[in-house]
């Protein structure tokens, strides 16, 4: 059967009306589909609040931490390890004297290298450097529970050939750090859900549950350095002058963040 042009441009026409209306069917439908999948991923619905709570404490330091040292020049090495070993054989055994037990004493850094002087070669003009010797640094860190003898070990240290002497500190000792800890952390969450509920109430909300909780590291607030009243002699070698050294107590803190679900009453 033979078709007139007209009526194969109708045909034509209904045709692609057809893929028109599917077309955008499929458009639809995947729009349809695009708005569910970002409703589901918004989350579960739930409200939340996010508290960060906070605990201190001011607590006496039971751990007394000293570090000193000796450093020694001589032409060689040789010569530098001898005397910086004879030095520090004194220091020693008039810490030890203080009833400072060997345990207690540790080797914090050891360090030898050579020293070098820089001169202008007269005849090149050029920079040279030349080597003059060598120079050891011993340092020793005293770490006791005996805080009243702070003042003694730093002038017999001192007294026996220490030229250095760099930190002097009171701190909390690993058994009594642990000790204060559980009750920190308790009372820091107890702070954030008490920040929490007074934020909630004049909202007409209450807390339904926890959704997370994240812990920070102990802080603990350093005294005041104390000042070393040291002098020295016509030969530049240190002597003690007396030196008071006074513990005090120490602010230990922590924080708590909390995210807790709520819902209204």
């Amino acid at each position: 059967m033979k078709m007139t042009k007209s009526k194969t441009f109708a045909i034509g026409a209904i045709l692609a009306a057809v893929m028109m209306i599917s077309a955008g069917s499929l458009n639809l439908e995947d729009n349809a589909a695009s708005a569910q999948k970002s409703l589901s991923n918004d989350g579960d619905g739930e409200r939340l609040i996010s508290v960060t709570g906070t605990a201190m404490t001011s607590i006496d330091p039971d751990l007394l931490v000293v570090t000193f040292g000796v450093e020694t020049q001589e032409r060689t090495a040789k010569m530098a390890l001898d005397t910086n070993s004879k030095t520090m054989d004194e220091i020693i055994r008039a810490i030890k004297s203080a009833k400072i037990l060997e345990s207690e004493i540790n080797t914090s850094r050891f360090n030898i290298h050579p020293v070098y002087e820089g001169y202008e070669d007269p005849l090149t003009k050029r920079w040279k450097q030349e080597l003059v010797g060598y120079k050891v640094t011993n340092t020793i860190t005293v770490e006791t529970s005996k805080l009243d003898l702070a003042a003694d070990i730093i002038d017999r240290t001192v007294t026996s050939g220490a030229n250095r002497v760099d930190n002097v500190s009171f701190t909390l000792s690993p058994e009594k750090h642990e000790q204060i800890k559980d009750d920190l952390i308790e009372q820091a969450i107890l702070n954030a859900k008490a920040k929490a509920e007074n934020a909630l109430k004049p909202l007409d909300y209450s807390i339904t549950g926890v959704k997370a909780v994240s812990l920070s590291e102990f802080g603990m607030t350093s005294p005041p350095m104390p000042m070393f009243n040291m002098a020295y002699d016509e030969g530049f070698a240190m002597k003690s002058s007396g030196t008071p050294i006074f513990s005090s107590e120490q602010d230990v803190s922590t924080t708590a963040n909390v995210i807790f679900t709520i819902g209204s009453n």
